[in-house]
């Protein structure tokens, strides 16, 4: 199991057409075999910040992700609107528990 969280901060003015062109991707990515969870997360105290929690069964299935046509487009359409680079982090699961019916 992988887990990646990914940063991302939106320019002022464009955080629904930033949510408009992710949700593309949410809904991809929700679907495909080898994902377990993916969380669009707001930060509460600057609504321009997002984190991306995702799970996959493991370092293919990300890269696997990576080639599809809906991550492809949302990073098309969000990379414009984005304030800098999206940063992401790799962590294995140390103790780590689904609930009944997400994995």
């Amino acid at each position: 199991m992988l887990i990646q969280m990914v940063s991302i901060t939106v320019k002022p003015g464009h955080v629904e057409e930033f949510l408009d062109a992710f949700r593309i991707n949410y809904e991809g990515t929700r679907r495909e075999p080898g994902n377990l969870r993916f969380d669009v997360l707001r930060d509460p105290e600057d609504e321009h910040r997002f984190v991306v929690y995702e799970v996959f069964e493991g370092a293919e299935a990300l890269e696997a992700h990576r080639s599809t046509p809906h991550y492809s487009e949302c990073v098309r359409r969000i990379d414009p609107i984005i304030d800098g680079p999206r940063t992401k982090q790799y962590f294995n699961p140390v103790m780590a528990e689904f609930m009944p019916g997400e994995a």
